[in-house]
Parts: C-alpha cells; sequence; structure tokens
C-alpha cells in the first residue's frame, strides 16, 4: 500500500488547499511571499516553473519537517501571459480575450525533498475551450468579483465553470494543482528528473 507523504504547501491558495483536501493527502501550508514579476520575454513555461522553485526554496528554508511544494498557475493565449487582473476593466479585457477561444493553462511544480535537498521542477498544460460571452455575461461576471484574484480572470471551479465548454488534460491543473503530476513527483523517484 502506497502510503501519501506529509507535505509542507508553500501557498495561501485556498484552492490549491482544497485540492489536498479532495485527496486525502496530508499537509500543512506555509505561504511565502516572493517577487513574481515575470523577466523580460520569459516564456509561461519558464515563468511558471521558476515561480513554484522560489515558493518552494523559500518555504523549505524555514523548515525541515516535510518535503515542501512549491506552484504557479498562469493562463496563456496567443503568446501573451494572463496573471491576475489589476482592475474590474482588465478583468473584463481578458475575458473578452478568452471568449469563444481555445487558451492553455501551464502550473509549475517544484518539490525540495526534506532528506535529501533535491528539487525536482515540472510542469503540466491544460487546455481549456471558453464559450462565447456577451458584453453582459462579462459585466455580471467581473461583477461577482470573482475573477480579481485568478490567473486569467477566472475560476474554472466557481461560477466561471458556466463559460467553460471544454478541456483538454487535467481538471485540477487549472484550479491550480494538477494532482497526478504531484503524486507521481513524490512517489515515483524516477519520474520527472
Amino acid at each position: 500500500m502506497i502510503t501519501l507523504p506529509k507535505i509542507i504547501l508553500a501557498s495561501a491558495s485556498p484552492r490549491r488547499a482544497e485540492i489536498l483536501r479532495i485527496a486525502n493527502w496530508p499537509f500543512e501550508t506555509l505561504p511565502v511571499n516572493i517577487d513574481e514579476t515575470r523577466h523580460q520575454g520569459e516564456p509561461a513555461a519558464t515563468y511558471v516553473e521558476r515561480l513554484a522553485r522560489e515558493k518552494a526554496e523559500t518555504a523549505a528554508a524555514r523548515t525541515s519537517l516535510f518535503d515542501v511544494v512549491g506552484a504557479d498557475t498562469t493562463v496563456a493565449i496567443d503568446g501573451h501571459i494572463l496573471e491576475k487582473p489589476t482592475d474590474r476593466d482588465d478583468a473584463a479585457r481578458m475575458l473578452r480575450l478568452l471568449s469563444d477561444r481555445w487558451h492553455e493553462v501551464l502550473t509549475g511544480v517544484a518539490i525540495v525533498k526534506r532528506d535529501t535537498a533535491d528539487i525536482k521542477v515540472a510542469r503540466q498544460r491544460t487546455e481549456v475551450k471558453f464559450a462565447a460571452m456577451s458584453d453582459q455575461e462579462i459585466e455580471m461576471y467581473v461583477a461577482t468579483g470573482e475573477p480579481m484574484d485568478k490567473a486569467g480572470a477566472y475560476a474554472i471551479q466557481g461560477v466561471g465553470a458556466r463559460y467553460i465548454e471544454e478541456i483538454r488534460g487535467e481538471y485540477f491543473n487549472v484550479m491550480g494543482l494538477p494532482l497526478r503530476l504531484l503524486y507521481e513527483l513524490l512517489t515515483k523517484p524516477e519520474s520527472h528528473p
């Protein structure tokens, strides 16, 4: 029988904690603050992997009790990264860009192993198809406040679910923590070097 190792989640995200609770994964949270500014010309995949690694390393420097997990998620479309909106107008702009189109959600995951201090970093990609949204629907959704702290200005597990037509890939990745990838990284030493 495989026992899930208890982990430290280097995040204050209620969504990531919810995913671990759904999976009955033992964990504690240790939120960290890092500079999440994207480097000039940094591709989305490199960006999420770098931030996940920095989060995990920062938390690991504060504890040695368990393996530490850092994660970072972003939304990309047409080569543009859609981070958290800066205000309601920015959220509406993002939703207009996503309307009736496919986009990708990328999550970087980093693990700092307690016993060796080795670091594993990997990423998961999921494609998401948004339904066409009218200006009124965009305005109503932004008014809920839900888009304001989400990369890409939507939450697949919330009100935003009504605008998702299809996904290709892992659902939990779109929520912010690819559960299968995390499981492989922590239980299969040969995977994702």
